[in-house]
């Protein structure tokens, strides 16, 4: 399967498509690595917004500490359940405790979101991985926060929720914490992306093993 394609009519599809997307957004990635590329071609193919390109934004070190978590069958955890169906073909696990009922005790004693419940939820359950937070921006502070208090063991963050409220500045911080990341910058993001992003790192990771 290829871009959601599963017949040869869908995967002509998916490959004029991506023919268009590289023409669209050729000179923002050209200074890219391949891997970098296509994580940025799929999340214009998947939003059919170019400005993505100019949007994205990945430490040196995201797409390397990303990689060898997922050929280590490293856990993915999601902030909303949403982001963890999007995301497939993975042989590890890939978990969302929004709706766990621990989480939901935590949000209401520590009187905060439930989707940073379950971050807090995960580290005290020894997680170990990559954090995808394609909505909320509570959950990826927290995952910070947890973080610089050496409470989380975190591979790579993909940190890119949408909205006006909180998104920019608490991708703003993962930006500039130590913690291999992805984000886009400004309000834009959502499952979309986030989907994209960890399922282009997963189609790699099986190439580089083939």
């Amino acid at each position: 399967m290829f871009m959601g394609a599963s017949t040869k009519q869908g995967y002509d599809i998916a490959d004029k498509s991506r023919e268009i997307v590289r023409s669209l957004i050729a000179e923002e990635i050209k200074n890219l690595s391949n891997e970098e590329k296509d994580i940025v071609e799929r999340i214009v193919h998947s939003t059919a917004d170019p400005e993505y390109a100019k949007l994205v934004y990945i430490s040196f070190n995201f797409v390397k500490s990303s990689l060898k978590a997922l050929k280590n069958n490293e856990d993915i955890l999601t902030d909303i359940n949403m982001v963890k169906s999007g995301i497939t073909q993975y042989d590890g696990n890939v978990e969302c405790f929004i709706k766990n009922s621990e989480v939901v005790d935590i949000a209401k004693d520590k009187k905060i979101t439930r989707a940073a419940a379950a971050i807090e939820f995960a580290a005290q359950n020894d997680f170990k991985g990559i954090i995808v937070v394609g909505n909320a921006p509570t959950a990826l502070y927290k995952a910070i926060e947890l973080y610089n208090n050496n409470e989380l063991d975190v591979s790579s963050i993909v940190g890119v929720p949408v909205g006006f409220v909180g998104a920019a500045d608490s991708k703003e911080e993962l930006k500039n914490s130590s913690i291999p990341n992805i984000i886009t910058k400004g309000p834009k993001g959502g499952t979309p992306v986030a989907v994209a992003c960890v399922n282009s790192l997963i189609q790699t990771m099986k190439n580089i093993n083939r």
